[in-house]
C-alpha cells in the first residue's frame, strides 16, 4: 500500500482528501436537491435562480477572496492553514446540520434557508482558497521527484473521478431514505475525518512558521510579477487556459448532442457523465507510468493532440455505444495533460510562490471555463441555431461543429505546449525573483489593485 500511495505522509493526506472529496460531493447534491425539491417544491421559476447562486457562490469566492488568498498561504504554516480551513468547514456546514435536525424546512421562511445556505456555501469555498494551494505546495514538500508527484497529483484526480460517481450515488439514498440532516451530517464528519488525517502528517522541518505579509498590495505585486515574468508558467497557464476554451462545449452541449447526433434520450445523460468519470479515472491511475515512460512536458503536449483528435471523432459518431467508447478514450488523455501539468508548476515555480501562483492560477481557468460555457451556449442558440451543411457527403450540424472547432483549439495548444513547454530535466527555473516587502514595514490588509 505504501507503494501504490507512495509514502506514508503522503497516504495519510490522500486519505483525508478521498474522505473529505466524497464528502463534498455528497453536500453538493443534497444542497441542489433540497434546494430544488423541498425548499421550493419544484417551483420552475424560483428554483433554479436558488441553485444558481449556490454556483455564484462558489465562483465569487474563488476570483474574489483566490487571488488574495495566495499571499498569506504563501506567509503562513501549510499545515495550520489545512486543519483551520477544515474547522471553519466542520462549522460551517455543522451549523447548517444542526439546524436540519432541529427545525423542519417550514420552520424558517424560505428567504432565511437560503441566506444561511449561501453563507455555508460561501464559506466553505473560501476556506478552500487557503486549503488547496497550501495542499498543493504540501504535496511539492513531501512528495520528490517528478514520477511520484504525477503519480500523487493522479491519485487526487482518480479519487476526484471516484468521488464524481460515488458521491451523488450516496447521497440520493440518504436524502430519500434518511432525510437531509444525515446526508448533511455525512459531509460534516469528512471535514474531522480530513482534519485528522492532516494532523498526522509528518511535515518538513523547514515549514515555515506563521508571519503576517508585510503589504497584501505590494505582496500580490510581486507574486503577479513572477508569474508573468516567468515564461514557462505564462505558458502552462495558456495551455491550461486553451484546454478549458476547448472543452467548454462538452461540458455544455452534451445533454443536446445526445438527442440531436445520437439520437438518444437526454435521460441517459447519467451514463455518459459516468463513462467520462471511468474514462478520467483510468487517466489518472496511468500518470504516473505514462510521464516515467515519456516525462511530464512530452505527456502533456501529447495528451492535448490525442484529445483534440479524440473530440474530433466524438462529434462524427451518430450512435449512443460508439459515442460512448470514444468519450470514454477521450478522457483518458484528457486527464493524463491535467495530471502531467502539475509537477511543472512545481518545478517552475519558486516555493515562497507557489501559493499566489495556485491562486492566480485557478481564478484564471474559472474564468476560462466560464467563457467557453457562455460562447458555447451563445454560438448553439444564435449563430448556430439553425446550422445544417453537408460537405463531402458529410452531414455536419450545430453541436459536431462546436466539438470540433473545440478539437482545433485543443490541439493548438498541444503545438504551442511543444515548443513553449519548460523541457522535463528542468529542476529549477533561473527567474528573476522580486524583492519580497519586509517584516518590518508596517501591516497593510487592502485590497489588492492590479495596474494595467
Amino acid at each position: 500500500m505504501a507503494k501504490v500511495l507512495i509514502n506514508s505522509d503522503f497516504a495519510r493526506l490522500w486519505v483525508g482528501q478521498a474522505v473529505s472529496t466524497v464528502g463534498d460531493f455528497v453536500f453538493d447534491m443534497t444542497l441542489v436537491v433540497w434546494v430544488a425539491l423541498v425548499l421550493y417544491g419544484g417551483d420552475k421559476r424560483i428554483g433554479p435562480l436558488a441553485i444558481g447562486g449556490l454556483v455564484v457562490c462558489n465562483v465569487v469566492a474563488t476570483m474574489v477572496v483566490g487571488p488574495v488568498a495566495g499571499v498569506f498561504v504563501d506567509r503562513w504554516n501549510h499545515r495550520r492553514i489545512m486543519l483551520n480551513s477544515e474547522a471553519i468547514r466542520f462549522f460551517m456546514v455543522g451549523t447548517v446540520t444542526a439546524m436540519t435536525f432541529f427545525l423542519s424546512a417550514s420552520a424558517l421562511p424560505r428567504w432565511v434557508w437560503i441566506t444561511i445556505l449561501y453563507g455555508a456555501v460561501f464559506g466553505v469555498a473560501v476556506a478552500e482558497q487557503f486549503f488547496n494551494p497550501a495542499r498543493f505546495a504540501t504535496i511539492g514538500d513531501i512528495v520528490p521527484g517528478e514520477v511520484d508527484r504525477a503519480r500523487a497529483f493522479g491519485l487526487g484526480s482518480a479519487t476526484a473521478a471516484t468521488s464524481a460517481i460515488l458521491g451523488p450515488s450516496l447521497a440520493a439514498p440518504v436524502l430519500i431514505t434518511l432525510g437531509v440532516q444525515w446526508a448533511l451530517l455525512l459531509n460534516t464528519l469528512s471535514y474531522a475525518v480530513s482534519y485528522l488525517a492532516i494532523r498526522s502528517v509528518r511535515f518538513p522541518a523547514t515549514e515555515k512558521t506563521d508571519a503576517p505579509p508585510s503589504s497584501v498590495r505590494s505582496e500580490f505585486r510581486a507574486g503577479l510579477k513572477m508569474f508573468l515574468g516567468n515564461r514557462f508558467l505564462v505558458a502552462l497557464a495558456i495551455i491550461g487556459v486553451f484546454a478549458q476554451l476547448g472543452t467548454g462545449p462538452i461540458n455544455t452541449l452534451d445533454i443536446y448532442f445526445m438527442h440531436e447526433n445520437l439520437h438518444t434520450n437526454p435521460k441517459l445523460i447519467g451514463i455518459m457523465t459516468t463513462v467520462m468519470g471511468c474514462g478520467a479515472l483510468v487517466g489518472s491511475l496511468l500518470a504516473g507510468w505514462v510521464v516515467q515512460k515519456i516525462n511530464a512536458r512530452n505527456t502533456t503536449w501529447l495528451g492535448l493532440v490525442l484529445t483534440g483528435i479524440l473530440l474530433f471523432v466524438e462529434a462524427r459518431q451518430t450512435t449512443f455505444i460508439a459515442a460512448l467508447i470514444v468519450i470514454f478514450a477521450t478522457f483518458i488523455p484528457l486527464t493524463l495533460l491535467n495530471t502531467a501539468l502539475s509537477p511543472q508548476l512545481l518545478a517552475v515555480t519558486p516555493r515562497e510562490y507557489l501559493g499566489r501562483m495556485s491562486a492566480f492560477l485557478s481564478p484564471l481557468i474559472q474564468v476560462s471555463s466560464m467563457l467557453s460555457i457562455a460562447i458555447s451556449s451563445v454560438l448553439v442558440s444564435t449563430v448556430l441555431l439553425n446550422f445544417h451543411e453537408t460537405v463531402g457527403g458529410v452531414h455536419i450540424g450545430r453541436i459536431d461543429t462546436l466539438y470540433a472547432a473545440g478539437g482545433v483549439i485543443i490541439i493548438s495548444a498541444g503545438i504551442y505546449g511543444y515548443f513553449r513547454l519548460p523541457p522535463s530535466s528542468l529542476s529549477a527555473v533561473p527567474v528573476e525573483i522580486p524583492a519580497q516587502p519586509t517584516s518590518l514595514e508596517p501591516i497593510e490588509v487592502e485590497t489588492p489593485v492590479v495596474e494595467a
